[in-house]
């Protein structure tokens, strides 16, 4: 009967041990800790990204002969597309899900192809595509860096 009472917690904050069994190994962060806020620095663009995006597709702060109908059928199909796709990236990213890193890659890279192959329809900007191939690598740097990590 005393072994019983011995092993139940005493206090609230013993409730939590198995919690934090795994914490404190390293003092400043996992690289997998670091990937993760990443990931969630990218959701955060990635939102606002896909709120511009609806914005133009409706119209707001567009002149009116300047609204959504009045660019191309190329600008209109990829407003669309980037605007459904960076919110939907978003999401995924947010909750560190396998499909949001995916969503998000498959966004990166159609943006730096629309930049780089189709300059009529958002006017090329190296810029754009620079930042989006440097933010590509660094995603990729910090999932490699986590692997290692892990396995080892």
């Amino acid at each position: 009967m005393s072994d019983q009472s011995e092993r139940r917690p005493t206090r609230p904050s013993d409730l939590l041990e198995p919690v934090r069994a795994g914490k404190g190994a390293r003092a400043g962060g996992s690289w997998t800790e670091y990937l993760v806020l990443f990931l969630r620095l990218m959701a955060a663009v990635s939102l606002l990204k896909g709120l511009y995006h609806w914005a133009q597709v409706c119209g707001i702060g567009a002149a009116p002969d300047e609204g959504f109908l009045a660019h191309s059928m190329a600008w209109r199909a990829a407003t669309v597309f980037f605007a459904i796709l960076d919110l939907v990236a978003a999401v995924g990213l947010w909750l560190a899900a396998a499909w949001g890193a995916v969503v998000w890659l498959s966004s990166v890279v159609s943006m730096a192809v629309v930049e780089v192959f189709f300059p009529n329809v958002y006017g090329g900007s190296v810029a754009v595509v620079f930042v989006e191939v440097t933010l590509l690598g660094v995603y990729l740097w910090l999932a490699i860096v986590s692997a290692r990590e892990h396995q080892a």
